[in-house]
């Protein structure tokens, strides 16, 4: 789990967060049309890893749970190197269909993004020419890299609650639900978030509600990630409980 999750702290965060720390220490919003592709090729990279990885991990913990005594059978090094190479690959084949497609569109001189970074679907609505086929492609890979994982996720889990219903002891199934819980808990953020700035904007048209809304799964989102799975530690816990405890009796 935490070789996958190593993996997973790439997305996102390393693409978006740099550009902005660096607009608001230096009070210049300007980015180069090369810089602006570099980010949207690395953001697309990273969310669409983030996306497979998720899916993943929903596998590993599929086998963890449905097959336990074969865990370390089937899951082996060479395995786990696969699923992330599978993920690179996808994601980084992905990124580079849709950037060269970015690159046969026209723009003025002078073109303002209506985002905090460069977002390819405000990219796109902003050149001087006909982007059909760019907003076909667009979408088709947002419903194979959105849609596919998303199934297996979803086959991944109702084999593990199916496995989980068999179980008689409560303490027997707690254990494995609290395996799942961190993941859940990040794919839904995940998942919720996405689906709310895309339904959002799709609804509002408004660029300005869309960028509030990039905030949350491009910053706080992955923000939150190390904590959710963080909470599985016993040590962890521990000392929250001491720090809030501490901050309780200093308070009174």
């Amino acid at each position: 789990m935490y070789f996958f999750l190593s993996n997973l702290s790439f997305a996102f965060t390393s693409t978006t967060i740099p550009k902005m720390q660096l607009n608001i220490q230096t009070q210049s919003k300007v980015t180069t049309y090369g810089g602006c592709i570099t980010q949207i090729y690395f953001y697309l990279l990273f969310a669409g890893l983030d996306d497979v990885l998720s899916t993943v991990m929903a596998y590993d913990r599929f086998v963890a749970i449905c097959h336990p005594l074969h865990y370390i059978v089937i899951m082996k090094p060479q395995l786990c190197g696969l699923l992330v190479l599978v993920p690179w690959v996808i994601s980084g084949l992905n990124s580079l269909l849709e950037c060269l497609m970015f690159l046969w569109l026209p723009y003025y001189t002078d073109v303002e993004i209506p985002h905090f970074f460069c977002e390819l679907n405000q990219m796109v609505q902003l050149a001087c020419s006909d982007s059909f086929l760019n907003n076909m492609v667009l979408y088709f890979a947002a419903l194979l890299l959105g849609g596919g994982p998303l199934a297996g996720i979803l086959y991944s889990y109702s084999k593990i609650v199916s496995s989980i219903h068999r179980i008689s002891s409560a303490q027997g199934k707690y254990k494995p639900f609290s395996t799942c819980a961190s993941h859940l808990s990040v794919v839904f953020l995940f998942y919720c978030k996405v689906l709310a700035v895309y339904f959002s904007s799709a609804a509002t048209n408004s660029s300005h509600s869309s960028a509030i809304a990039s905030v949350m799964y491009t910053v706080v989102t992955p923000m939150l990630n190390p904590f959710i799975y963080s909470l599985r530690n016993k040590d962890i816990k521990r000392d929250l409980k001491r720090f809030f405890v501490m901050e309780t009796t200093k308070g009174q």
